[in-house]
């Protein structure tokens, strides 16, 4: 098998140049807290999350999984909604590789969505492996979600209109979030949006392998990503779906999905490869492969013309997801 990439969109190959210096497409275990310390953090503390006063801000603090911290949920709801009754919600999941980041990363674009449609934004901070390795951040955010669809009233959003959101490894857990909502029978999403999902352990797809040292998030990062979280199991025989949304053997019954992807990304093949399977099982989903597209394209090129296109996609679906 030829493992030639696939080129970038031009547009994107040029954005992808200004970046390699500050971003590496590898990432080794003993670099993790090096890139926590690293400036994108520190620029995410002076994001306007109100949108110009759109909307009312809080950070609250809800009770986390049995036996286990509270959780922390950034909570953004429009100060003056147009409609009148319970809004949609948006329950954000974050990306970083299950070992990055905060409720603040990637926040931006559900932020967009809800000012657009008149949505709440409720986005969840996990803990992060290796420190804390799985089940600690699917279980945080099972428990925030449970608190969200529990208290919507109270955020002014309606649990009945609650679609799960997440990008990278944030779309990873936003899939096993909605397979471990539905298998314990717990709060129904109406939608899953996973957007570059991380979702299979075993990283050895051909297009894991033809971006090996290209782009953002390669071979090497992934697997760092997956043993931070995993340790020995990753890889191995009995990672449950939980973990690894791919390793899942039953894809039905599950809400609408929307699935995206570059085509010259590391997670390509596995992005793919779920949205077969949900069809397979008789569900409802949505693929879109952007040609040329890198691991995050639309969040690190917001201006290329594929990125805009991916952002329209995202929010038309949620347009006809919540009737709006």
């Amino acid at each position: 098998m030829s493992h030639v990439p696939p080129p970038f969109d031009p547009e994107l190959a040029a954005a992808l140049d200004l970046i390699k210096d500050v971003l590496s497409p590898g990432l080794a275990l003993d670099e993790i807290d090096v890139v926590r310390q690293g400036p994108a953090i520190q620029l995410l503390a002076e994001l306007d999350l109100t949108m110009g006063g759109f909307f009312e801000v809080e950070d609250r603090t809800v009770p986390g999984p049995e036996d286990a911290p509270d959780v922390s949920l950034l909570i953004c709801r429009p100060a003056a909604p147009q409609a009148a009754g319970p809004l949609p919600v948006v329950y954000h999941v974050h990306g970083g590789g299950m070992i990055l980041g905060t409720n603040r990363v990637g926040v931006e674009g559900p932020l967009a969505w809800a000012k657009e449609l008149g949505a709440v934004v409720v986005s969840v901070e996990y803990r992060l492996a290796p420190e804390h390795p799985y089940p600690a951040p699917v279980e945080d955010c099972y428990a925030g979600l449970v608190w969200t669809a529990e208290h919507a009233a109270e955020i002014g959003g309606d649990p009945e209109r609650i679609v799960i959101a997440g990008a990278s490894a944030g779309g990873g857990l936003s899939a096993a979030l909605t397979l471990l909502a539905r298998d314990r029978k717990g709060p129904r999403p109406i939608g899953q949006l996973l957007m570059c999902p991380m979702l299979d352990d075993r990283n050895d797809t051909p297009s894991s392998h033809q971006m090996a040292g290209l782009g953002v998030w390669d071979r090497t990062a992934n697997e760092t990503g997956w043993t931070a979280l995993l340790g020995e199991r990753r890889g191995g025989p009995d990672v449950p779906a939980y973990a690894a949304p791919a390793r899942a053997e039953d894809l039905s019954g599950l809400p609408p999905a929307f699935l995206d992807v570059g085509s010259a990304e590391t997670f390509r093949d596995e992005v793919v490869a779920y949205a077969s399977r949900i069809w397979q099982a008789g569900g409802v989903a949505e693929l879109h492969v952007w040609p040329g597209g890198f691991h995050g394209f639309d969040g690190f090129a917001p201006q290329a013309a594929l990125s805009q296109a991916a952002r329209a996609a995202q929010l038309e679906w949620l347009r006809r997801l919540l009737g709006g």
